[in-house]
């Protein structure tokens, strides 16, 4: 019987979306074209999986902007973005405002396990750094840690973990991940702040590239246990820098843009976000002994 409900439920809900589908053939999970407004330091893993997933629909076009955090949410919000990612927890004024603005619940779509990463130049004897000593940085006015921008997805992410307001945070800006690491050995007795997205693919020369330039500090939390990001101690989220990025969305209906969230936290886009080496935040790697 209770089968035979969930069966006759499927079948309506199909029934439903092929009906919202049919409004507006132009926006279907096939058709049409949205934009997607990410972070810099998420710019890896959001174009691979939208040059997948238009792979897939050739009908289908998806532009990736690049916006801090806030400013996608703004967009979000005015309708000049379809889809977001975030990393940062929302607000609950955040929250409330969005689903009278969206006309939508807060539902985010999980997909990534990532992380902010503290680097230091090559030549650095420095090889960890403390819990303590990053929030002792970040209101020093020596100003040695180094960010991608204010109100940036890493800036914003550290902000929030440290229950510190923006303002209060002393820090010192190159614009750009990647212009961090390219830049960092200018700075010997700096700490650059950047997301694991942008030197994770396995895969890439230019990310391969990237990790020769730097080092990355193992982080000490407060039990005195030291860990590096890496996707063993993102999946277990003991790296205390672990973010888990997700996707909202304005489109009240199943067309392009949620069609593209349900394909990115599905097995095809969760192996993309695998091979961008990243943590799949809905699959996770089993291991079987044969005997």
């Amino acid at each position: 019987m209770k089968n035979n409900i969930i069966f006759k439920y499927s079948i309506l809900l199909f029934s439903l979306l092929l009906i919202n589908c049919s409004k507006d053939k132009d926006n279907t999970p096939a058709n049409g074209e949205i934009t997607v407004v990410v972070d810099k330091s998420f710019q890896n893993v959001t174009e691979a999986l939208a040059e997948r997933y238009m792979a897939f629909y050739p009908n289908s076009k998806i532009n990736v902007n690049f916006a801090k955090e806030d400013e996608a949410f703004n967009d979000l919000l005015n309708n000049k973005a379809r889809v977001i990612i975030m990393s940062r927890e929302l607000t609950n004024n955040e929250k409330e405002f969005y689903t009278s603005k969206v006309d939508l619940p807060f539902e985010p779509a999980r997909f990534a396990g990532d992380a902010i990463v503290f680097v230091v130049s090559k030549n650095s004897s420095k090889n960890s750094i403390t819990l303590d000593e990053i929030k002792r940085e970040l209101l020093s006015s020596n100003r040695k840690i180094i960010f991608d921008g204010a109100n940036t997805g890493n800036f914003s992410f550290v902000a929030q973990k440290f229950n510190l307001k923006p303002q209060d945070i002393k820090f010192s800006v190159i614009k750009g991940n990647k212009q961090i690491i390219n830049q960092i050995d200018k700075y010997p007795s700096n700490i650059g702040v950047i997301g694991f997205n942008t030197i994770s693919n396995p895969y890439s020369k230019e990310a391969a590239i990237l990790r020769e330039k730097m080092k990355i500090l193992s982080v000490i939390d407060n039990k005195g246990i030291s860990y590096e990001p890496n996707i063993e101690t993102i999946r277990n989220m003991k790296y205390p820098f672990t973010r888990i990025l997700y996707f909202l969305t304005n489109e009240g209906n199943f067309g392009l843009g949620n069609g593209f969230i349900r394909f990115s936290c599905t097995q095809v886009g969760q192996i993309v976000v695998s091979k961008e080496g990243l943590q799949p935040y809905n699959i996770f790697k089993r291991e079987v002994q044969m005997r």
